[in-house]
């Protein structure tokens, strides 16, 4: 209690200071003044009277000080002095204050810009109740290298059941036809089990979720809508619950709306939000009968029961996988090698960014970091020139805490300014910000500039002032009293501990510099590659719209049921979008088709006379075109022969396949002839392998060429379809144009997605570019800064020993050896500092090496390249003031002050 009391009142006479040390004056002249009068009673004269009061008092400020300090906040109000002190003091040198406010700027302004894309993208928590808790659960087929293969609904029902989540749901993905409006929408769409709100713990804006505890085994003719399709398709109806939507030919009841922000886990990345959610058992019509060996390639998400890790939870479902191997051997031979594994959800949503993330995140605090040395130095020289003021004061009683922490307090004021400055940039800026970011990263609609943003630029602006104030604090607090007082009207010189830290700066930042532009140069290299990698096919001058394909719950009302029915439609289409003004060529095929833009479309095979189980088999891309596919694409033929017109509904079906799927299902074999089947895109019989196409990369420019199967358009059976369209193109037109002419076959089929295919090449390369492009540009900033840094710190020492100079050149010197003794000084910092960076930049490149395509970690390229561009950057920088030193008058130097 007396503490508190003590407290309250240094508070209260910090915050009323002027009036306190009012009345504290007063009451010290009125004691100085009654002394005074009791000395002239005494029969002293007036003079000595009050010299003796005085003295009898003491020193009136060692009294104020002592009153301040036990009554007041003495550690508030000496900062409070350092700050003003420290402002009126930038207020003389605006120069040099505006050059460190800039540089601290740039450094804590791109930090917290790059900052704000991580927070969002991987320290957010997802956006659903204990996120910690969610798990994607991915069945892997190790003995015949497969993973992510899928999940079966018995399987989904075991894991249910065993206790370790306390739901398990499906997230479906596609499209839907809305077709009570005026013209026919493609609505993104889910189908997922009923529990799947539940599990994620977000409740709608309106209305309900789905039962989590509902058993139907097809569609229960509920839907939830998202706020965009409520505001954007219903004008935010208040009564919209209730109300019925036409979706492929089917009725559906509106039960809910979905709060504004809500985004399924698995289209986190996607270019399109989910607008409609349906509850489906994915165990009825229109899905295939549930069985072990028909697998769901669809994302299977669980919530962990209360008190179970991800450690404990995965050990238990080996257990449980064990125990299904014993129970079911038929489905689980042991070659396949079936497991389940969980992954964090937030891992798997957040997915390849994470490592270019955090390599921009490091890349962007070597800029700051550099941008903090070079701070450091100008302060380091403000420091030497200002050292006989900080000997005055310490001659005069301060301590050497004290001028630390004066100059600590003015480090820190300027790189709070730049922060804000900084911040303030990049809040007016961001919208420049967004539209640099790749759409495809995960979470970019997470990205604000928050408070919390705005904390973190406070943060790292202190942490920044504090290590780039820590020099010249340390410095001035170790001066050398007498032989600094003694240098009296001469100039002030750095000791050899001041030269010896700015040259260990320069060497720091010129290692820094080094290892962020090797990293920018291989990724640079990575991208040259990646840009140059040999497609497999042309995309120039190619456009694909997208359609999609009713599936109405009972089949038996699919309309395009069967390849025989749907036959007839994609040849109309096919006719009439070769009639289309500027096209020359025109295929369809299934959304697979389109190259680099679609999503996985994995399938199981059984080939003849191998006695494979669908367990067993390994995973392959399928796709359905036309024949005229391959010459639009200008994927060459390598064996055999590509679809013809005869290979239609009526004839035996057959598949053309790429080299990589020959040279792995038939090594050292041809293919051509091979029969397989699998009833999951063919209609149950074998399949005839007529022709091998060379690989193409279809599915990733940067990864390796996978095993892919071309069935033909009109032996298969595609919901979501795409039209390729080949020639001299109105990209404007188009859409349009196209989608007239499938209105005018089937009013109801909407045509949306018009891509061109060069758009497609370069989207796939997004990310990569994003991350080359900024670490390209922190990597010049810092080669800017590197060069201008040591040019400060040579030109520094140059005016230092400029009357050194002089006498070398008056005793007969030659300009040639001052130049060299000048270089030769630079040459051996940068020296020092490329040995530091490329120890580091080793150490960089290894962890970034997943970043990288066709270029190794340590490329001698790279690597002796950049050393000597930086090495000539910096050797240029240390020219110019050897340069100002063979020009030294010796009469000038003699008499320099």
């Amino acid at each position: 209690m007396r503490f508190l009391k003590r407290l309250l009142t240094r508070v209260t006479n910090f915050v009323t200071g002027r009036q306190s040390d009012r009345r504290l004056r007063e009451e010290m002249e009125e004691h100085l003044a009654l002394q005074t009068e009791e000395n002239l009673r005494a029969g002293m004269t007036l003079e000595e009277a009050r010299r003796q009061a005085r003295l009898k008092f003491g020193a009136v400020e060692a009294v104020r000080e002592d009153y301040h300090a036990e009554q007041g906040l003495p550690f508030i109000e000496t900062l409070l002095q350092d700050v003003r002190y420290a402002l009126r003091l930038f207020a003389k040198s605006p120069g040099f204050a505006l050059i460190a406010i800039l540089t601290m700027a740039l450094g804590v302004g791109a930090t917290t810009a790059i900052f704000s894309v991580v927070d969002a993208t991987l320290l957010h928590p997802l956006p659903y109740a204990h996120p910690d808790q969610l798990v994607r659960i991915e069945d892997d087929l190790p003995g015949v290298a497969s993973r992510d293969v899928g999940m079966s609904i018995p399987e989904m029902r075991d894991v249910q059941q065993s206790g370790i989540f306390q739901n398990v749901a499906i997230e479906g993905s596609g499209s839907v036809n809305l077709t009570d409006s005026y013209e026919p929408a493609r609505i993104a769409f889910d189908p997922v089990t009923p529990n799947y709100f539940a599990m994620l713990g977000v409740k709608p804006e309106l209305g309900r979720w789905f039962d989590p505890s509902d058993r139907t085994p097809g569609f229960t003719l509920d839907v939830m809508i998202s706020d965009g399709l409520w505001k954007r398709g219903f004008g935010g109806d208040p009564h919209i619950l209730g109300k019925t939507l036409r979706l492929d030919g089917d009725q559906y009841q509106v039960i809910g709306v979905m709060p504004a922000g809500f985004h399924d886990p698995a289209r986190e990345a996607d270019q399109f939000d989910t607008d409609l959610w349906a509850a489906t058992g994915f165990s009825g019509d229109p899905a295939p009968p549930p069985s072990r060996s028909d697998r769901i390639a669809l994302p299977f998400i669980g919530r962990l029961s209360p008190g179970i890790s991800v450690a404990a939870a995965q050990s238990r479902l080996d257990a449980l996988v064990a125990s299904l191997h014993k129970q079911y051997p038929g489905d689980y031979p042991p070659q396949s090698g079936w497991t389940v594994r969980l992954t964090p959800l937030k891992e798997s949503v957040v997915g390849g960014a994470r490592q270019s993330l955090l390599m921009l995140l490091g890349a962007v605090s070597m800029v700051l970091l550099i941008g903090c040395v070079n701070v450091a130095n100008l302060m380091l020289a403000r420091a030497t020139a200002r050292g006989r003021e900080m000997a005055v004061r310490q001659a005069l009683g301060a301590a050497r805490s004290r001028l630390v922490r004066q100059l600590l307090t003015e480090s820190v004021i300027l790189s709070l300014l730049g922060g804000i400055a900084g911040f303030a940039i990049l809040f007016f800026t961001r919208g420049l910000l967004l539209r640099m970011i790749p759409q495809s990263l995960a979470r970019v609609n997470q990205i604000s500039i928050s408070w919390n943003i705005l904390l973190f630029a406070i943060a790292v602006s202190f942490a920044a002032g504090v290590i780039f104030g820590l020099a010249p604090a340390l410095q001035a607090g170790r001066l050398d009293l007498n032989h600094t007082l003694r240098q009296e009207g001469r100039s002030l010189r750095g000791s050899r501990e001041q030269h010896r830290m700015r040259g260990a700066l320069v060497v720091i930042e010129f290692a820094l510099s080094l290892v962020l532009l090797i990293v920018a140069g291989l990724l640079l290299r990575s991208f040259w590659d990646l840009v140059k990698v040999q497609l497999g096919f042309n995309p120039q001058q190619v456009m694909a719209v997208r359609m999609w394909l009713p599936v109405p719950n009972d089949p038996k009302a699919d309309i395009y049921r069967t390849p025989a029915q749907e036959a007839p439609l994609l040849r109309e289409l096919l006719r009439r979008a070769t009639a289309l003004p500027g096209v020359k060529e025109a295929a369809v095929g299934s959304a697979a088709a389109i190259p680099l833009n679609h999503d996985r479309n994995p399938f199981t095979l059984i080939l003849e006379g191998r006695g494979m189980e669908k367990n067993q088999a390994p995973t392959v891309e399928v796709r359905s075109v036309s024949q005229g596919y391959f010459h639009l694409l200008e994927m060459p033929l390598l064996r055999g022969r590509l679809f013809s017109s005869l290979d239609d509904e009526k004839s035996p079906q057959v598949a053309v396949i790429n080299e990589a799927m020959a040279q792995t299902y038939w090594p050292g074999a041809d293919a051509l002839g091979k029969r397989l089947k699998s009833g999951e895109h063919m209609s149950g019989g074998w399949v005839t392998v007529v022709g091998v196409i060379a690989n193409a990369r279809t599915e990733s420019l940067a990864g390796p060429s996978v095993p892919q199967l071309y069935l033909s358009a009109y032996q298969s059976r595609e919901k979501e379809l795409a039209i390729f369209l080949r020639g001299q193109l109105d990209e404007a037109a188009i859409p349009s144009e196209v989608r007239t002419q499938v209105r005018a076959v089937n009013p109801d089929l909407p045509v949306f997605g018009a891509q061109k295919l060069d758009d497609a090449v370069a989207a796939s390369l997004s990310e990569r570019r994003f991350s080359m492009e900024m670490v390209a540009l922190f990597a010049v900033t810092a080669l800017l800064l590197a060069g201008l840094g040591t040019y400060g710190t040579i030109s520094y020492i140059v005016s230092e020993r400029t009357q050194e100079i002089g006498i070398r050149l008056a005793l007969g010197a030659q300009k040639g050896k001052i130049l060299r003794m000048v270089l030769g000084h630079g040459f051996s910092l940068v020296a020092i500092g490329a040995a530091v960076g490329l120890a580091g930049a080793l150490v960089a490149s290894h962890l970034m090496a997943g970043l990288l395509y066709g270029v190794k970690p340590t490329d001698p390229l790279t690597f002796v390249g950049v050393t000597l561009v930086l090495m000539v950057v910096a050797l240029a920088a240390c020219y110019i003031p050897a340069m100002r030193a063979m020009r030294v008058d010796p009469l000038n130097a003699l008499r320099y002050e």
